[in-house]
């Protein structure tokens, strides 16, 4: 069983709590151990990241805690490879049908794939 590190617990300050529950669930099912790299950011941090292209929008939905940003470790590094976003991806789909929660995956976007994203579709 994995457990989110203190770094993780931090990043979920500020989260939707029904997104925080399904988070929490995937952690638990999934074969991956993850991290929580990015929940509710600030203005000005968006700004930064639209200026350095890591995003295209100041519409996230970071600004109103409604997203998170997951790392996938693999032999305990963080690893970006897209097949383990798959993965994180069915844990926190399957976490979200349990738990009656609406979510949508940055995987799944037709333009700008997001893999380590994941939000909120109705917040």
């Amino acid at each position: 069983m994995f457990y989110f590190g203190s770094r993780s617990e931090k990043n979920l300050t500020g989260v939707n709590p029904e997104l925080v529950k399904v988070v929490r669930r995937a952690l638990e099912i999934s074969e991956l151990d993850f991290a929580i790299t990015e929940g509710f950011r600030s203005k000005e941090r968006q700004k930064m990241l639209v200026k350095i292209g890591a995003s295209q929008t100041m519409n996230s939905k970071h600004l109103t805690g409604n997203a998170v940003d997951l790392a996938a470790y693999y032999q305990g590094v963080i690893c970006w490879d897209w097949p383990l976003y798959a993965k994180l991806a069915d844990a926190m789909k399957q976490a979200a049908y349990e738990l009656d929660v609406a979510i949508v995956w940055g995987g799944d976007w037709k333009t700008f794939k997001d893999g380590c994203h994941f939000q909120v579709s109705n917040g």
